[in-house]
């Protein structure tokens, strides 16, 4: 594991598409108290343009390291689609989980990048979930949202909504549950307890709003409980978000993509954070995307790459710690 002297962990940070407001926000996030307490920060980038990007800032640098690819040129567009920052982004991607591999980061945090671009720039993949589950040999992976107890994992994720509906099955569920519960304890530690959501209003209260508790979510978390899983449900998708927030489940499992999003959104603006689960390695990333609209004007939120941050760091160290008996 990559310790630094004062045994902290050590967090790689991917500055995301440069004509965005990754880079800002990484310099800002890194400059928090917050922040430096709990890991050992490794900006992955372009180090020439990090370094005049934090003079204009005014973000001290001090001895933050930089693993520098130096693969963007004197001048750029920013707040456009463009293949080289695209490519750029990409290449801090591979070079975080190279560094990973020889064991000189102990987790990667990534700052927003712009699939239009990476595929602009040569590499065809929806997204960093995807892209680093290639570069890890990983086929089963799922999107998660944490937001200090409120952590919701996904059955499905970019689908239109009749077709996530149709996704809603037994099968699909059990694994899913399951999946779950090994992943989130492995990142906690501990044993954990999990809420199934409801797809129909009140969780269709008895059939009377629709059948799929009865006929799919209901037999899933059955064969879930029958197989020494703690998992219960399916609950009113209105509240069961808040009273995980609130602390009385460790983990939701969401039916879709806006179930999930509206509520981390809602209950955590600014402090979620998107964790790629099933990877041999953890990654933490911001709820939110380039922001091309705002980019170059000094005004970017770094508040959700802070959390990002903070719970890499803390994931890390929870691995290091042997599970609960």
């Amino acid at each position: 594991m990559a310790i630094s002297s004062h045994n902290l962990p050590t967090v790689g940070i991917t500055i995301g598409d440069a004509a965005g407001i990754g880079p800002e926000i990484t310099l800002k996030a890194i400059s928090d108290d917050g922040v430096r307490t709990v890991c050992r920060c490794v900006l992955i980038g372009d180090a020439e343009y990090l370094r005049g990007l934090a003079s204009k800032l005014n973000v001290t640098l001090n001895d933050t390291e930089i693993v520098d690819l130096n693969n963007l040129p004197l001048e750029f567009n920013i707040g456009v689609d463009a293949a080289v920052t695209g490519k750029a982004s990409a290449e801090y991607i591979v070079k975080a989980v190279e560094l990973w591999r020889e064991g000189k980061i102990d987790a990667i945090c990534t700052a927003p990048i712009s699939k239009k671009a990476i595929a602009l720039g040569g590499y065809n993949y929806p997204g960093h979930t995807e892209f680093i589950a290639e570069l890890t040999d990983t086929t089963d992976f799922r999107m998660s949202f944490f937001a200090d107890k409120l952590r919701v994992v996904l059955l499905s994720t970019h689908l239109p909504l009749i077709k996530a509906i149709e996704r809603v099955k037994t099968t699909a569920l059990v694994d899913l549950i399951g999946f779950a519960d090994r992943e989130i304890r492995k990142l906690l530690g501990r044993d954990i307890t999990i809420a199934v959501a409801g797809l129909n209003p009140h969780a269709s209260e008895g059939g009377m709003f629709g059948s799929e508790e009865r006929d799919e979510i209901i037999p899933a978390i059955e064969q879930c409980k029958a197989a020494g899983i703690n998992v219960s449900g399916p609950y009113s998708p209105d509240t069961i978000f808040g009273r995980c927030a609130g602390g009385e489940f460790d983990a939701v499992v969401a039916l879709y993509h806006d179930q999930a999003t509206i509520a981390v959104k809602s209950l955590a603006f600014g402090s979620g954070v998107n964790v790629t689960l099933g990877l041999p390695l953890i990654r933490t990333s911001v709820d939110h995307g380039t922001a091309y609209d705002i980019a170059g004007k000094g005004v970017a939120d770094e508040s959700s790459l802070i959390a990002a941050i903070k719970l890499a760091a803390d994931l890390a160290n929870q691995s290091r710690k042997p599970p609960s008996i």
